[in-house]
């Protein structure tokens, strides 16, 4: 194998492992939105657990983020406005990483 095909194998697998981190990280970062919308809609017990699945399942809807905001902003109406939502996304999105990065 020559020096070109160890380097491209090297770079294919750096974008295969970073592209997997990042499926992770927004995974738990939903996974931490949802939680904290299910306290601000006064959900408890499974209630909780079912709320965050469907937060989960809503970043499968298109690429990007919207999607996720949507299903956040529709849900909790006047208890956050969109500011205060997508600050959230970008801290939870921080603390997931840092999370994930603590766990290797």
């Amino acid at each position: 194998m020559s020096t070109f095909d160890e380097r491209e194998n090297a770079f294919e697998a750096k974008f295969a492992h970073d592209e997997e981190m990042k499926f992770k990280a927004e995974a738990r970062r939903n996974k931490l939105l949802g939680l904290w919308a299910a306290e601000l809609l006064g959900l408890t017990g499974d209630d909780v657990q079912k709320y965050v699945t469907e937060v989960i399942a809503s970043d499968f809807e298109e690429a990007g983020d919207e999607d996720v905001f949507r299903k956040l902003a529709g849900d909790l109406g006047d208890k956050a406005d969109e500011t205060t939502i997508r600050a959230k996304m970008q801290e939870f999105l921080a603390e997931a990483k840092a999370q994930l990065m603590a766990e290797i």
